[in-house]
């Protein structure tokens, strides 16, 4: 049996192959390394009801995740991984070489995530260019969920945001600078704390504030981001994350400004993904 997951940092995908019945999908908390402990992974694996009565079946796990880049990262989720499923092999990659099997399979394009956080690499057909963007909710996450959360908030707690909209949102959130301090600087996720204002945005879309805020946004990504490769118009960009599916009209049209090919643009790659896995690992075994 193979178990297959895609993890952003709010949400994880999973997706068990079972013999003789139809793939068994669920859906767990974002499993971050940057932001998790190895016993903290292990917790919530541990509390999926689904997966329990197959623990001992289970021979592959293929785990996509973010903040899966670096070799210490990885072995965090790794070894929680071995813990759960003690006889499967292991195997631990970032979540932008899932989306670029979702999206590019062997073909070579760009990869972009635009979740709770954001990120690009180019996908040569087998394996992810090193990339210097990616660099975190503080530092960038241009035009992601935490971005806009991030820009939200301080346009409310500023007494800049349109006073029509600043009554919806206060009405909504009832914040406060001290509850936003606490959640930001004190509480763990504060990444996933930003962006869960997105919804707010999805509510309000057709407010000028929030359609300027968007393009904006996604101008920002653009330039910072896909405009940093000096021939990045000779390859599609395909774009994964609940931003970018859920505000594709807005990225679009300023992709289109910029020049830029859109390819696929998915919500979540776990399907793409887990069909790309199983065929890959059928092809193996043909060999």
């Amino acid at each position: 049996m193979i178990l297959v997951a895609d993890s952003g940092s709010s949400s994880s995908d999973w997706i068990l192959n079972v013999p003789d019945s139809k793939p068994l999908q669920f859906r767990t908390k974002g499993l971050n390394p940057f932001f998790m402990s190895e016993k903290d992974i292990e917790k919530v694996v541990k509390e999926v009801p689904e997966i329990i009565p197959y623990i001992d079946e289970i021979r592959e796990v293929y785990f996509f995740g973010a903040g899966c880049v670096t070799p210490d990262r990885r072995e965090i989720v790794s070894n929680a991984l071995t813990n759960l499923f003690p006889h499967a092999f292991i195997s631990v990659e970032s979540d932008l070489l899932g989306s670029a099997y979702a999206t590019c399979g062997h073909k070579k394009g760009y990869v972009s995530t635009i979740g709770t956080g954001s990120d690009i690499s180019f996908f040569d057909g087998e394996n992810l260019t090193p990339s210097h963007n990616g660099n975190g909710y503080v530092l960038g996450d241009e035009g992601s969920g935490s971005w806009f959360g991030k820009q939200l908030i301080t346009s409310y707690l500023y007494e800049k945001m349109p006073r029509d909209l600043a009554k919806i949102f206060g009405e909504k959130y009832r914040l406060t600078k001290d509850i936003v301090i606490k959640n930001v600087y004190q509480k763990e996720r504060a990444n996933s704390y930003l962006a869960s204002f997105a919804e707010f945005m999805n509510e309000n879309r057709l407010h000028p504030f929030i359609d300027n805020l968007l393009r904006n946004g996604f101008d920002e990504y653009v330039r910072t981001n896909i405009m940093s490769y000096p021939n990045y118009w000779e390859y599609e960009c395909n774009f994964v994350g609940r931003i970018a599916y859920h505000f594709d009209m807005h990225l679009r049209e300023v992709c289109e400004v910029h020049g830029v090919r859109v390819g696929k643009i998915l919500k979540s790659p776990i399907e793409e993904l887990y069909e790309f896995v199983i065929q890959r690992e059928m092809n193996y075994q043909q060999i």
